[in-house]
């Protein structure tokens, strides 16, 4: 995705928040969400990272504390040429992972329990690998503000049948269906359409940096598989967030793939296995 697009992307989520604002309290509402919405945005760009690991109760290890995971952090990121990122762990079975941070000098990577006791050594490589392109891509901040700006959407619908019916409302009840209803509607397009891309993105980059595609494909394959079996309740509690993680930690056969977070998981896998039949990755930087 380019740059010019993720941005008309995020100033399209940035509009949504400020018309749903208009609809539940006219132009001082739309004011108002205006500046909530840049203060939203000021307050992810330097708290991303806490907030996030801060939801799933993620705990920082280092090398004592976990010798081969953090060492194959260390290695990627060499092999990417990005500083060493914080490393995290959450307790959870579901295997899965994500990365977060405003920049590459201030990144932090995740991985659950459940990914580190089910994956091979080399899938968890595959799978950091891609949080790690991630971040060389300088997706993090973006997926993070993406996904507290959605949850302020979310957070606005609720509170419609409660403040949007004064004076000032413009619209009456229509208005306040519109927010209860189209405002999360069209906040969750606009989200998927900034992670389906950008997780295809890192795929591709994940695959260059560890130099192995199918270590990505299998580990993509098993989280696909467990995720949808394995509960995570802080995900299911915050599904603004869902989209940060490298499969979709809710569970996805409950709903309408249409309007998954993630790109199709048999189309991530099959491209990666297309990248190494035809020697998309460079050979051999890993170890």
């Amino acid at each position: 995705m380019s740059t010019l697009k993720t941005f008309l992307l995020m100033a399209a989520l940035t509009a949504i928040f400020v018309g749903a604002g208009y609809l539940l309290a006219g132009t001082a509402g739309m004011a108002i969400a205006f500046l909530i919405a840049l203060a939203m945005n000021v307050f992810s760009w330097w708290n991303s990272d806490r907030m996030v690991l801060s939801i799933y109760k993620a705990r920082q290890i280092d090398r004592a504390a976990a010798p081969e995971f953090y060492g194959i952090v260390e290695q990627l990121a060499r092999n990417a040429g990005l500083p060493m990122p914080k490393v995290y762990i959450i307790d959870t079975p579901q295997p899965n992972a994500f990365a977060t941070g405003r920049n590459p000098e201030n990144a932090a990577v995740a991985a659950t329990t459940g990914l580190l006791k089910n994956l091979s050594a080399n899938e968890i490589a595959g799978v950091m690998a891609h949080e790690l392109g991630h971040v060389k891509n300088r997706d993090t901040l973006i997926m993070t503000i993406t996904a507290t700006m959605a949850g302020g959407i979310a957070m606005l619908a609720n509170f419609a049948l409660f403040f949007g019916r004064g004076r000032d409302n413009p619209l009456g009840f229509v208005g306040v269906l519109a927010t209860m209803i189209l405002a999360p509607f069209a906040a969750m397009l606009v989200q998927m359409a900034i992670s389906r891309t950008r997780e295809y993105g890192a795929d591709h980059a994940g695959a260059e940096i560890s130099g192995q595609p199918l270590w990505l494909a299998s580990a993509l394959e098993k989280i696909h598989f467990a995720a949808a079996r394995i509960d995570m309740p802080e995900a299911e509690q915050r599904p603004a967030t869902a989209h940060l993680f490298i499969a979709n930690p809710l569970h996805a056969h409950k709903i309408d793939g249409l309007f998954s977070t993630h790109p199709p998981m048999a189309e991530r896998v099959r491209r990666l296995r297309d990248m190494a039949r035809t020697g998309g990755a460079i050979a051999g930087p890993w170890g």
